[in-house]
């Protein structure tokens, strides 16, 4: 069995599917990150492909090929929290998040990150244990509402009444440029508190 996409879960914070196994070492999950494509690793497995490589650039992921700009652990219990190795561990995934995370990235990448960010989001913003800063809560109940006015107002750039189908294409536009917003924001958010920048 190899490491797959996190089925949506209630937590803000994921933990990999209970039957599943790092794809790196076919075994059980130790310290559990996910990364920005979704898949699962261990920590000390993926900086371990990380380190076997170029370590002047991110590594790949095992599993889709896909560039890793980003690894969020998963949450680590109170007992856990003076172990030497997991420090360590945690230690090289937060060097690793600050020296990729702040990469610039080509917009293909954003489009292919944002499913993964939306729905951490959406788990965060579900989950009541888990607060996001009030700012980031204000630009993005804003950001929102401000789109929502503009696809539900009769008055468009490309208006739909005169060019049909085509006049929604300003619309879509709109919203993928207020969700990529909502992601490059909430990814910044993830890097400060996983030691990024």
């Amino acid at each position: 069995m190899s490491a797959s996409a996190s089925s949506a879960s209630s937590s803000a914070s994921p933990v990999p599917p209970e039957d599943d196994v790092c794809s790196v070492c076919h075994d059980r999950f130790r310290i559990p990150c996910q990364a920005n494509c979704s898949h699962w690793f261990c920590g000390e497995c993926i900086i371990r492909v990380w380190n076997h490589g170029a370590a002047v650039q991110p590594c790949k992921c095992p599993i889709c090929r896909r560039l890793i700009n980003l690894l969020v652990p998963a949450n680590i219990t109170e007992d856990q929290n003076d172990d030497p190795q997991l420090q360590r561990v945690l230690g090289e995934i937060q060097h690793y998040n600050h020296i990729f995370g702040g990469a610039p990235r080509s917009l293909t990448q954003r489009l292919q990150d944002l499913p993964f960010f939306m729905r951490r989001l959406f788990r965060e913003l579900m989950d009541p244990q888990r607060t996001l800063p009030l700012v980031f809560r204000a630009r993005m109940i804003l950001m929102v509402a401000l789109s929502a006015v503009y696809v539900l107002s009769p008055v468009d750039i490309l208006p739909e009444s005169v060019l049909g189908l085509f006049g929604f294409f300003d619309d879509f536009l709109i919203l993928v440029i207020v969700f990529l917003h909502l992601a490059a924001v909430y990814r910044s958010l993830l890097l400060y508190r996983h030691g990024g920048h």
